[in-house]
């Protein structure tokens, strides 16, 4: 789990002035960006396998960086809160909301999008296996749910039903396509021990 601490300093400038407020962000230990509060600074982001270089602020959330920056448009804006799951990306191979995610705060973490999991032409045992179940309704929220589920899996690779359940339960999907999404994630589990 990424840990980030974040530390504001305050300094006052030689001639007596006010120097701007400046934050610097810390995770696991190390410094991972500073920056003067509202200046916009390049940030280094490792997504989908690729180093990308993004001009943002370091309070920015993830989210905005990939949909509007890199155009990766498979996380989904939906309440901003980290509350229904329609953002969700691995950093560093585990589930994060996105939308609260500050990219000043990620460093060197690897992150994968569903746009990194598979292609059209090949996609990723899990999203095959919600083809199969046809456990999409809408789509809104089945980004959040394969990304929770890559999660699990690879934590766990043969989960219960109940084990499944638990790990989606913070994931919202408003079309009531549960029992799909649950024998989707069962399926992929079954066909490949491990995604």
């Amino acid at each position: 789990m990424l840990e980030v601490f974040p530390l504001t300093l305050r300094a006052t400038a030689l001639d007596g002035g006010r120097e701007p407020e400046a934050k610097w962000y810390f995770a696991d230990g190390g410094a991972l960006a500073s920056r003067n509060t509202g200046e916009e600074m390049t940030i280094s982001l490792k997504v989908n396998g690729s180093r990308r270089s993004v001009p943002a602020e370091a309070d920015t959330p993830l989210l905005y960086v990939l949909r509007n920056d890199l155009a990766l448009n498979g996380a989904k804006f939906g309440c901003g809160l980290a509350q229904c799951g329609a953002c969700t990306v691995l950093i560093d191979g585990r589930a994060a909301r996105s939308c609260v995610t500050e990219i000043g705060a990620i460093g060197n973490a690897e992150i994968t999008t569903i746009e990194g999991l598979g292609t059209v032409d090949k996609p990723h045992p899990l999203q095959q296996a919600f083809i199969d179940e046809q456990a999409v309704q809408c789509g809104y929220c089945i980004n959040g749910m394969i990304m929770t589920a890559k999660d699990l899996l690879d934590q766990n690779p043969r989960p219960t039903s109940a084990e499944v359940r638990e790990a989606l339960a913070q994931n919202f999907c408003r079309c009531g396509t549960h029992g799909r999404i649950i024998r989707a994630v069962l399926r992929a589990a079954r066909n490949t021990g491990k995604t």
